[in-house]
């Protein structure tokens, strides 16, 4: 299939920069051939920005960085109209989210407004300027970002908002051996900010994703696979865990996503294992837990293994 081939292509250009964060990497590939959204949670320097950049050159398309703040505008993110003195007519300037892959830095450093003005684009891909409509160019991808550990100065950012995410992926710190390979690296005169130096290549572009995306959609599911994806969302808003379950579109994005790692994994089906393997990033983001559940030490990730553990998986 082809978007084995893409994927794995992908991933082992990716590695002559990118160090243990496979796993991550890999949500990532599935995020975008899905048509998705990423939530990236991790401290500073686990390589965040970093495979936002290799992402944006192994496509060769456009990127670009929003470092969000208490004071960014909507018209910040978006773009506003100019009033020309010269021509005595207004022209539009666009913001960055007018790219391929944008990366949102600290994005709950922004206040829900500001946050909001993403709401737009993320799922209708156009933004709204004075009343006009403007598409954004195809492929339209949020990789957004926030720090785990430091809520000080920072927004929650609303349910509407994190619903619009496919997966939340989880950025921690690499082993000690990854580690000095990461120093090795550095030490060999390795540069993050000159990708082009270490010979990393495009091995994709829009019109190759866009075939991957139509032999995704070509992916066979089975009936007993549609049920297991509504048990766990139905399981989910009834567990003593949580306040809030699953939505609707949690289990939409479980399907897409699992279709798209089928085909990564050289599949024309969806098994039992691919719904399971990308539950816990679909949910972890849409899922609230009870008061006494965190109390308990409980996390969104065991909540879902606790649910998962009592849904019936289909033979």
């Amino acid at each position: 299939m082809l978007t084995y081939d893409i994927a794995q292509a992908m991933r082992s250009e990716a590695s002559k920069v990118i160090v243990g964060q496979e796993e991550a990497f890999t949500q990532i590939l599935i995020a975008l051939f899905s048509g998705g959204h990423v939530l990236i949670e991790g401290v500073p320097g686990t390589a965040k920005t970093l495979m936002a950049k290799t992402l944006a050159a192994l496509i060769g398309v456009e990127f670009k960085r929003v470092q969000f703040t208490p004071d960014l505008m909507p018209s910040d993110v978006i773009g506003t109209q100019i009033f020309e003195m010269g021509t005595g007519q207004f022209r539009l300037r666009k913001g960055p989210v007018f790219t391929n892959i944008l990366l949102g830095d600290e994005i709950n450093r922004a206040p829900a407004k500001t946050q909001s003005a993403l709401l737009e684009a993320m799922e209708e891909r156009q933004v709204t300027i004075e009343g006009e409509r403007l598409p954004l160019p195809e492929p339209f991808f949020v990789m957004a970002t926030q720090n785990p550990v430091e809520y000080e100065g920072t927004y929650p950012l609303p349910e509407a908002q994190l619903d619009r995410f496919l997966f939340k992926v989880i950025v921690d710190y690499a082993s000690q051996e990854v580690e000095i390979e990461v120093l090795r690296r550095y030490h060999a005169g390795f540069d993050a900010h000159r990708l082009e130096t270490v010979g990393l290549r495009p091995v994709m572009n829009p019109e190759i994703l866009a075939q991957c995306r139509a032999e995704i959609r070509q992916v066979q599911v089975d009936d007993s696979i549609l049920k297991y994806v509504t048990d766990i969302a139905q399981a989910s808003r009834k567990s003593l865990d949580l306040i809030l379950g699953g939505s609707p579109r949690a289990s939409i994005s479980l399907l897409i996503a699992a279709k798209t790692w089928a085909a990564m994994q050289n599949r024309a089906y969806v098994t039992p294992d691919d719904v399971k393997f990308l539950a816990r990033p679909v949910y972890r983001h849409r899922i609230i837990l009870k008061p006494e559940a965190e109390v308990e030490g409980l996390t969104p990730d065991t909540a879902m293994s606790r649910i998962l553990a009592r849904v019936e998986v289909p033979r």
